[in-house]
């Protein structure tokens, strides 16, 4: 029996300024989504309903909107 070496591996990066502000904005409206989403199925999963796919795109595009 072979024993596999795992391995692993740290980077860094230091960005910009411009990139620095630009994760931050894309981070904050990665996680502004997430909640939303969240928030509509555990809303739904209250009232015993479900939220596929295609629903929570739906409400993403309208929530792109905004």
């Amino acid at each position: 029996m072979a024993t596999q070496v795992k391995r692993a591996y740290k980077y860094r990066f230091y960005p910009t300024d411009v990139q620095a502000a630009e994760l931050s904005r894309t981070f904050g409206c990665v996680r502004k989504v997430y909640n939303l989403a969240l928030q509509a199925r555990t809303e739904a999963w209250t009232r015993q309903e479900r939220i596929n796919y295609n629903a929570t795109s739906a409400m993403l595009t309208a929530w792109k909107k905004t």
